[in-house]
């Protein structure tokens, strides 16, 4: 039996596509969305459907709001109403650059990408999950976000997710009647290849950090599962770190 519809944004790759793993394992339909990342995208629906699930996979920018709304409407389209959203989306800069040295580019990209494509995707999912009363918002931020740390070299991004956060809070208070719950996950220094591992693999390999093994995108999916239940309904407005007890290394 199913357990809903889950759209997962940038879940072709890195984290989003252990937590689709492990979504659609758990018996949800999942709606892979994808920017440019077509090959990995086509790759993980045929994987879970290799296991017996339905998927989809949809381009989209979801920093446009007019793509944003045609990723939903697609996706609704092809696997019924959405009744979870895990908004994995959201450009990284690499490069360190300070806020005085920033381009309006880089600002509109981190803020349109990590903040506004939020606000976007739940002014589009929200009347229908209101009606059925019934929603799951999951978003990504970063270790300790919820104190609005400083981040030297990351400014813009760092202020989109500080604002997310906020978002997320809001929308907690606001949509708590109608049984929507709002939510962040914090993952912590997790890289590649660990993103797309799963924790079995993870075990054995020593690292230097509290747990003593990497973390991995299975410890961010097992958290975004269960704030997805309807079970979970008492928990929102909150964050809920995923970082193996390790300080965050702001490089």
């Amino acid at each position: 039996m199913s357990q809903g519809h889950v759209l997962i944004t940038g879940g072709a790759r890195g984290l989003g596509r252990q937590v689709a793993l492990y979504m659609a394992q758990r018996g949800y339909r999942v709606t892979v969305n994808y920017r440019e990342s077509r090959r990995e995208a086509l790759e993980l629906v045929a994987a879970i459907r290799s296991l017996g699930g339905e998927a989809a996979a949809i381009a989209g920018d979801v920093g446009r709001p007019g793509e944003a709304e045609g990723l939903v409407r697609q996706a609704e389209k092809e696997l019924g109403p959405i009744h979870v959203l895990v908004h994995g989306a959201g450009p990284f800069e690499r490069q360190k650059i300070p806020v005085a040295e920033a381009s309006l580019d880089l600002w509109r990209a981190m803020l349109e990408g990590n903040l506004s494509s939020a606000f976007y995707l739940c002014r589009v999912l929200l009347p229908g999950m209101r009606s059925r009363r019934f929603g799951r918002l999951i978003f990504f931020g970063f270790a300790e976000v919820e104190g609005a740390p400083g981040w030297p070299g990351r400014g813009p991004y760092a202020a989109a997710k500080a604002g997310l956060l906020s978002l997320v809070r809001t929308l907690a208070l606001e949509e708590a009647p109608y049984g929507i719950t709002a939510n962040m996950v914090a993952p912590g220094d997790i890289r590649q290849p660990w993103k797309e591992k799963t924790i079995a693999e993870a075990e054995g390999v020593a690292v230097p950090e509290p747990m003593g093994r990497p973390g991995t995108g299975e410890d961010v999916a097992r958290v975004v599962a269960f704030l997805a239940e309807r079970a979970s309904g008492y928990i929102t407005g909150s964050v809920v770190a995923v970082t193996g007890g390790l300080l965050p290394l702001r490089d």
